[in-house]
């Protein structure tokens, strides 16, 4: 859809498009409790947004650590784009965090608490600009986690005899 301003045309941009990957941490909802979640920018190469594209990147075992006043995401892998050749990238460096001050002193303060971390749960597009979904967490207990497992399995077992009666 265009929009005329004085003469000029100006497509309004779209919020993701339909076949844009989205990368998902899933083991960090298994692993935690989800207290809140905020959207950050990241800082990358070229190379890097293009392997994002291919759908090349794996959140598991990723965090976000405070160094000073600045936010770095840890323990990401990025593969490498295969058109990029000698100037490729590292595939687990650290990348920086793009958010506002503000935003920055109230993740550095919640870190701060007792069995607070901030773990990244989705990667994803945005008005053609990579987002990442910081999420603050408490870290669950042994029989947090097998109540998760019981649950998922009684809930499979019942959608399974549910299946078998149709």
């Amino acid at each position: 859809m265009h929009v005329l301003r004085f003469g000029v045309a100006k497509k309004q941009q779209e919020t993701t498009r339909p076949n844009e990957p989205t990368v998902s941490n899933r083991t960090a909802r298994f692993k935690y409790h989800i207290e809140e979640t905020t959207e950050a920018g990241l800082r990358l190469l070229g190379s890097e947004v293009k392997a994002i594209r291919e759908g090349k990147a794996n959140l598991t075992d990723s965090y976000v650590r405070m160094r000073g006043t600045e936010a770095y995401l840890v323990g990401c892998h990025i593969g490498t784009y295969q058109g990029a050749g000698q100037f490729n990238h590292e595939a687990r460096r650290e990348r920086k965090l793009l958010m506002h001050r503000r935003e920055l002193d109230r993740l550095s303060g919640r870190i701060r608490e007792k069995g607070l971390t901030a773990v990244v749960t989705k990667l994803y597009f945005k008005n053609g600009r990579v987002k990442v979904e910081v999420a603050l967490a408490r870290g669950k207990k042994a029989h947090d986690k097998r109540s998760a497992i019981r649950e998922r399995e009684v809930k499979r077992e019942m959608d399974r005899a549910i299946k078998g009666r149709r």
